[in-house]
């Protein structure tokens, strides 16, 4: 018997918003004057949060974290996209997509230096605590998906973020095949970023794209330019407007780049050249949506002034508050070890208390 072709596949790329600032219009989202300044405003506060934190914690006042800068608009853009029915799971470098859903400046202060009240939400805010363990958020995120479609819940869904590094986790993918069976309300967002700690993104796979591997699940795939806010809304929205219609997940790659190191524990000048990083400081995705607002006269030198002394003093009033909280249980960690005690913690927190003790009494 003759072979004979019983499928194929191809990958698009979506890009709306270049680094000079030059839209097409065919493809540009309808967005309001509001709407444009509210996400041009939520990607500069996540960059400042970000360069804020940096400092701290070269100061010594937060514990390490990853740095987001440069990747704004990858989960920015989405976090914009959502409803408020929709969930948002997220890794841990998606900090400005955290605030633009309603999460407090003080939450990553708090995580950042060891306190889990960090993930607090009284609000109730669809928002997961942040995931350390690389890809294990992605299963978390389906079985949301999945209760909200055993409930018969409308119009909701779950937005997903992981890093390129993740595709090589075996949980993402055990996520997606159970995603696309069920055909769960979920949307996966890549935040390709070219680097998994010093691991390039060439040595992950050799697939072409990362987009590519949604076809193994049945599900479409699109490669975004991840620095251009106005592709990342606009394919997440169609994304999720397909998991409200009940047409099930949707991969996005988001392609950007970390301008930082993968955590404040990492020296990137190991293992990649500043030449590559100035290369992608050229698509940043904040000066570009500054050059398309200021095209469209809703933006100029006044206004960004007044912007960032705005967004400093909340950042300043936050790392205020977050530093005259003083009553935390220091020990507090030891009690939800087990969910009983046991001698040999027990032990530990002592010895733990006393070592604070020593360090009051030399200080």
């Amino acid at each position: 018997m003759p072979l004979k072709e019983i499928e194929r596949f191809s990958v698009s790329y979506l890009q709306i918003l270049d680094e000079k600032g030059n839209v097409d219009e065919e493809l540009e989202p309808k967005l309001s004057h509001d709407d444009l300044i509210r996400l041009n405003r939520g990607m500069f506060l996540g960059r400042e949060v970000d360069q804020r934190m940096l400092k701290l914690q070269r100061q010594g006042r937060i514990g390490a974290f990853g740095p987001c800068t440069g990747q704004e608009a990858a989960h920015c853009a989405p976090a914009f996209a959502m409803t408020d029915k929709d969930w948002f799971v997220g890794a841990f470098r998606e900090v400005g997509g955290r605030l633009m859903r309603g999460e407090s400046i003080l939450n990553p202060l708090l995580f950042h230096n060891g306190f889990e009240e960090g993930n607090l939400q009284p609000d109730r805010k669809r928002i997961l605590p942040i995931s350390i363990i690389v890809g294990s958020q992605t299963l978390h995120a389906v079985g949301i998906a999945y209760a909200m479609q055993y409930r018969g819940e409308k119009d909701s869904a779950v937005v997903t973020f992981f890093g390129d590094g993740g595709t090589s986790q075996g949980d993402i993918h055990e996520a997606m095949n159970f995603a696309g069976v069920w055909k769960a309300p979920v949307v996966f967002i890549c935040q390709n970023n070219q680097w998994a700690i010093s691991l390039p993104r060439s040595k992950q796979t050799s697939s072409g794209t990362l987009a590519q591997k949604a076809i193994a699940y049945d599900m479409p795939g699109i490669q975004v330019d991840g620095n251009d806010a106005l592709a990342m809304y606009k394919a997440t929205k169609d994304a999720l407007d397909r998991a409200h219609a009940g047409e099930g997940p949707t991969f996005i790659e988001a392609v950007t780049y970390r301008m930082m190191m993968h955590t404040t524990a990492d020296d990137p000048t190991k293992y990649r050249t500043e030449a590559e990083v100035e290369e992608w400081r050229k698509r940043d995705p904040l000066s570009r949506f500054r050059i398309y607002l200021e095209k469209k006269g809703m933006w100029d030198d006044a206004r960004q002034k007044k912007l960032e002394e705005e967004i400093k003093n909340e950042i300043d009033a936050a790392v205020k508050e977050f530093e005259a909280m003083t009553d935390f249980k220091p020990d507090a960690p030891f009690d939800f070890v087990f969910g009983t005690r046991h001698d040999e913690i027990e032990e530990q927190r002592q010895a733990f208390l006393e070592e604070l003790r020593k360090e009051a009494q030399h200080a």
